[in-house]
């Protein structure tokens, strides 16, 4: 495998890295495949040829994780793969690239828009501020005006946007856009709309952690679990009164599992059960229905028991008839 890239062979020179790729590269390549990718920076700039064979021994890593890291590299653009080797990419030019290529396409009076647009402007200097400690990466400042015009945020939820993943110490773009698109799906565009969200989503969460503990679970719920508990509060309005009554119905199941419950809380809502006054009226009826159908049960049992037992004295009675008409005879 060869390794070209466009700087000269230096005698005790420096493998450097422009700024781009700490800002807009670096937290979005996994450790091992950035073992690689420094590696391979560092050769090229000498050069050099390597197998991947003796790559593998170099960075102490097997030979799978070196073509899956190679293959993640390409993908995301940091390097091009030739016939007998890959180039590694200038990622200022690329940068830049993605940065005002894009604008070709847009009206004057598009750009115009924009540019006059200075609470947006406004919230990117924020967010640069706040969040990149002034050095935000030039790609980014693309990313939030797509984001504002894809999902209509206003300012607020930008910002709000960028709070959330820098919390979870997920600020990167795959992350900031996974959530954007859960924002956007909710169809939230106003802080109003988010602090519902919010709201609904704390709720939900404290409602999980109730059936959870009902259940006597310990462990968290998997994720195929809170789907059902989402499913019967989103899907078929119930609240904790009425997923209670199903949930202390378990206790007639050895084993009981959401299945069983998804069961029981799906009847209800196809019988148009809404209120728990509804569910325990229509209960109380199957409980009656059935007592009176076991009453009916052991009527006809009798029945046919006091039946038997007629048919069996008569032929009793008949054989001692013909018992003594024998006799006489």
């Amino acid at each position: 495998m060869k390794l070209e890239n466009t700087e000269k062979p230096l005698l005790f020179s420096k493998t450097a890295l422009p700024d781009v790729f700490f800002v807009d590269f670096l937290s979005q390549i996994p450790g091992d495949y950035l073992k690689i990718y420094l590696y391979i920076v560092f050769l090229a700039k000498y050069n050099k040829d390597i197998k991947l064979n003796d790559l593998s021994k170099k960075l102490s890593l097997p030979l799978k994780t070196i073509n899956e890291g190679l293959d993640f590299l390409e993908k995301n653009n940091l390097i091009t793969k030739k016939e007998n080797g890959y180039i590694i990419q200038d990622l200022q030019e690329l940068t830049l690239h993605k940065l005002y290529s894009p604008n070709l396409k847009v009206s004057p009076e598009k750009i115009e828009e924009t540019s006059k647009n200075k609470s947006r402007s406004k919230v990117i200097e924020y967010i640069n501020n706040k969040y990149f400690q002034g050095i935000m990466g030039p790609s980014w400042y693309n990313d939030i005006d797509l984001w504002f015009k894809s999902y209509n945020f206003d300012e607020q939820v930008m910002i709000a946007l960028f709070d959330y993943c820098f919390n979870r110490s997920a600020l990167h773009k795959n992350y900031v856009q996974k959530v954007a698109e859960a924002w956007g799906s909710c169809k939230i565009q106003t802080w109003n709309e988010l602090d519902i969200y919010y709201q609904k989503q704390e709720k939900m969460a404290k409602l999980k952690k109730e059936i959870a503990k009902k259940l006597g679970r310990h462990s968290s719920l998997t994720q195929y679990e809170e789907a059902y508990i989402e499913k019967w509060v989103f899907d078929y309005g119930y609240d904790m009164n009425v997923i209670e009554i199903a949930l202390k119905r378990t206790t007639l199941k050895s084993a009981p599992n959401f299945e069983y419950i998804n069961n029981i809380i799906t009847d209800w809502h196809d019988r148009k059960l809404q209120t728990p006054n509804e569910v325990e009226a229509f209960l109380e009826q199957r409980k009656k229905q059935k007592r009176e159908e076991k009453e009916l049960h052991s009527q006809v049992n009798k029945a046919s028991f006091d039946q038997r037992n007629y048919e069996n004295l008569n032929f009793l009675y008949a054989n001692i008839s013909d018992s003594s008409g024998g006799t006489n005879g």
